[in-house]
């Protein structure tokens, strides 16, 4: 493969990455994370180039142990199955969230330790309220959408793609059931997440949503 093809495949690589709805991070066999995806990254109201470099264990808390030690095991001795384990982490605003973490080894048998491909699967609580509060990033991405800020400069601000800008003003957009983005920056001033009378547009200090 030559560079170009490499460097062309690779970009098409981080598109799609990107894109991918569901929460995603590609980690070291130790649990370092080597790359997240928005989505992933959303869960704790940041951006990705704040989650790489951390451990799926400073982030989620296993519920069980033995889920975890059965994991181990598994890298330790070269198998290529998914594992599931049951975890909570601190959503944005400080609120508890749980959910599964679907892990698979991947990667052709070495002795080298593989790498992991963690898919994270939130599960709702029926009885509970839905999660109001925005995170950071989407919050500093509403308020620059407000000042008139294209996509690609939104983007360079928060240090997203323009894939994963459209992506957190997507899922804004579905969340407050609003058709474009003027009316979403509209209901982020109506909701108190922008700061109303100030320019440039800021994110209020405790963002909340509906």
């Amino acid at each position: 493969m030559s560079d170009e093809e490499y460097a062309a495949w690779r970009n098409h690589f981080i598109t799609l990455f990107d894109r991918l709805p569901a929460p995603v991070a590609i980690c070291r066999a130790d649990g370092e994370i080597a790359a997240a995806n928005p989505a992933m990254a959303a869960e704790w109201g940041t951006a990705p180039g704040r989650v790489r470099g951390r451990n799926l264990l400073d982030l989620f808390r296993p519920s069980a142990t033995p889920q975890l030690e059965r994991l181990a095991e598994a890298v330790r001795l070269g198998r290529r199955s998914r594992y599931t384990i049951d975890v909570r982490w601190p959503g944005p605003g400080g609120t508890e969230r749980q959910g599964e973490l679907l892990v698979d080894p991947v990667g052709e048998p070495s002795r080298t330790y593989p790498m992991l491909l963690a898919v994270l699967r939130p599960r709702e609580r029926a009885a509970a309220p839905p999660v109001v509060e925005v995170g950071e990033v989407e919050g500093r991405i509403l308020a620059l959408a407000a000042g008139g800020a294209t996509t690609a400069a939104i983007g360079k601000a928060v240090g997203l793609t323009v894939d994963g800008v459209n992506y957190h003003l997507a899922r804004l957009t579905r969340r407050w059931r609003v058709p474009n983005r003027t009316a979403l920056v509209a209901k982020a001033y109506v909701l108190g997440v922008l700061t109303p009378g100030q320019w440039p547009p800021e994110p209020a200090r405790r963002p909340r949503g509906g």
